[in-house]
């Protein structure tokens, strides 16, 4: 039976080309007309920690969710099948190095001790005794798994004698042999995998080499398996699909918005967008870029102000850490009304936290960040093709207010890869907002006779700048009348933003007209609640889901009404974090309480499943479900 959606885990060592498989297959299934989305998992590490990839293809729809059991364990070292063995679905596969069979858990430095204390409790309890080979036997067994043993010693031996390969450079090939088997088992059209490889590997003998160690596993996988995990043709309306991680595809709206200048410091996960951006620095013309690598945050958000001063579109790139430090700079900016945006990559905190989790316990902070009182505007994207429109909508705000436009994603959008629309660039437009005439005899940067005063350059005129406060002209000036009459100038853009940003720009809904149940959440919850209140509504409820997109301005009114229609105990906020932050806000926007969370802060995304058992919990009568899985 053809299969209408396929998920499936790819795991081994970090820096073991992982990567690489995960890009071939996304590619493959895409180029063959299937929507996909994949997240990677990973440590802290350069090399060695346990590292995966969690994708979910579909042949109806562009998906946005993840969710567990898979139907594939794809695994590149004993860890793996040791981590995954119980994300596998009864009677999924398990694609797995038979020569590991011997391995114990036991024995695996790399593993994490509590993974190593759980592990030893399951087995014992299962009766196993901790090697590969128990777990597979389990598997069959009791589960019914299908087993693809492949011997990967014997296969890149086999590789060397083909294709004439040092030994000593075999053993790259192993990314290949998961690829091979995966196609094998679910029947990618070799066309398009044969596109994947040419794109991954563009010198012609590692191409061939990789093609022929994929030809070589999918002789045998289907010879023993066919490929009984085919998907149905694609009914996927889009022509054209744009295959991208989040940070790619804010980089790409970045350039189609005009930026010239971003400022950086490496950080995970944000420093993936700046690496796409610096190969695009050399362009010449109309689309050069200069994209900076300072020595710290502080020298980042600094040298984008100034750039910006000059005119330029400009921006940063930062995670939890990094924003910390450029606080005073933003403020600074705030005071200054400079048009700069700062897009804040969230990952698990506080302090170092952890750099290559995800996490959305950092909207307070930016909703409040610097001491004092400024206006400014807070985006937060759901998914690839939010983010394309909100990065360019971010400098379009920007320049317009003459205030710090704040876009906040989380690490899993960021690090995630998915099938997208080509977006339609007919309906980007590029507002530079007002704009000081040439040749004025006197000009007065912050003109108090208008609340956005028409914006000059550096270099058309004098002007003056300070972190104090200042008169129209930006000299110092401490006056309380001066005070009260420059602070209430910057302030009441907030009021100016409230008439001209649309409301339906700030939110989405997805659900029944009047729902029974409401869903309120943020950012990557967008995917996973659109799910799972389509499987809920299916079994007959009545749930919606209230997706918010900007936090400054609030979408009050929009909010206010629909939860009117709704039983103040059947609102739900939906978040990655602790303390449900996003409800916070509600409460001081709308006096709206909130008083039932399901929050996931464990590092990982919530899943549809996951959500699905916590709202059928909360009709049980939970107040507060925290949910704790993941590898």
């Amino acid at each position: 039976m053809q299969m209408i959606e396929l998920r499936y885990v790819l795991g081994g060592p970090q820096g073991g080309g992982l990567e690489t498989t995960s890009e071939i297959l996304s590619w493959a299934f895409s180029k063959s007309g299937y929507g996909v989305i994949s997240d990677r998992e990973y440590f802290s590490n350069i090399k060695g920690r346990h590292s995966y990839v969690h994708a979910t293809v579909s042949a109806t729809e562009l998906p946005k969710h993840l969710s567990y059991p898979v139907d594939i364990v794809a695994a590149m070292d004993a860890e793996t099948v040791f981590t995954h063995f119980n994300d596998l679905r009864d009677g999924g596969y398990l694609i797995y190095n038979s020569d590991d069979d011997s391995v114990n858990y036991a024995g695996i430095p790399s593993m994490e001790k509590d993974l190593r204390d759980r592990l030893g409790a399951q087995f014992k309890g299962l009766g196993l005794d901790g090697t590969v080979r128990s777990v597979v036997k389990y598997l069959q067994n009791s589960r019914k798994a299908r087993v693809v043993a492949l011997s990967f010693k014997e296969l890149l031996m086999e590789i060397q004698k083909r294709e004439g390969i040092v030994p000593s450079q075999a053993s790259r090939y192993i990314s290949t042999i998961l690829v091979g088997a995966v196609a094998a088992i679910t029947d990618i059209n070799e066309e398009s995998l044969d596109y994947s490889l040419r794109r991954r590997f563009t010198r012609e003998d590692v191409y061939r080499h990789n093609k022929s160690m994929a030809q070589i596993v999918m002789g045998l996988v289907k010879g023993q398996f066919g490929s009984e995990l085919k998907l149905e043709q694609p009914r996927i309306s889009a022509r054209e699909f744009l295959v991208a991680s989040g940070n790619d595809a804010i980089a790409m709206a970045k350039i189609v918005a005009g930026v010239r200048f971003q400022a950086y410091y490496p950080i995970t996960p944000a420093a993936d967008e700046s690496f796409t951006l610096e190969e695009y620095e050399t362009l010449s013309g109309e689309g050069s870029l200069v994209v900076f690598q300072t020595e710290d945050e502080l020298a980042a958000i600094n040298a984008a102000i100034g750039a910006a001063l000059t005119g330029v579109r400009s921006s940063v790139a930062t995670s939890g850490p990094g924003f910390d430090l450029m606080v005073e700079g933003l403020g600074w900016a705030g005071q200054n009304e400079v048009p700069i945006v700062v897009t804040y990559y969230q990952r698990g905190g506080p302090s170092t936290g952890q750099p290559t989790r995800g996490g959305q316990s950092d909207l307070l902070s930016s909703v409040f960040a610097s001491h004092g009182e400024y206006p400014r505007i807070v985006l937060a994207s759901g998914d690839h093709e939010e983010a394309f429109y909100d990065a360019i909508d971010a400098f379009n705000y920007a320049e317009v207010f003459q205030v710090p436009v704040i876009h906040l994603v989380d690490k899993f959008l960021a690090n995630t890869i998915a099938t997208i629309p080509m977006p339609d660039l007919n309906n980007v437009r590029i507002t530079r907002g007002t704009l000081a005439p040439k040749g004025l005899k006197v000009y007065k940067r912050f003109d108090l006779s208008s609340v956005i005063s028409p914006r000059a350059f550096l270099g058309d005129y004098v002007m003056w700048y300070s972190g104090d406060e200042h008169d129209e002209y930006g000299h110092i000036n401490e006056d309380p009348v001066n005070r009260i009459n420059m602070f209430d100038k910057r302030m009441r853009k907030l009021d100016i933003m409230e008439k001209e940003i649309p409301e339906e720009r700030r939110f989405s809904y997805f659900g029944p007209e009047r729902p029974d149940i409401l869903l309120i959440g943020w950012g990557f919850v967008k995917g996973v609640a659109v799910k799972a209140i389509d499987e809920l509504n299916s079994e007959g409820m009545r749930v919606g889901y209230y997706h918010i997109r900007a936090f400054i301005p609030f979408p009050r009114e929009s909010l206010t009404k629909l939860t009117k229609e709704v039983e103040a105990n059947n609102l739900v906020a939906v978040e990655h974090n602790y303390m449900a932050q996003a409800s916070r806000l509600v409460t001081m926007n709308t006096g709206i309480m909130i008083n039932r969370s399901i929050v996931k802060y464990t590092g990982r995304p919530i899943y549809v499943h996951e959500l699905v058992n916590a709202i059928k919990n909360m009709l049980k009568g939970s107040t507060r479900e925290v949910i704790s899985y993941g590898a």
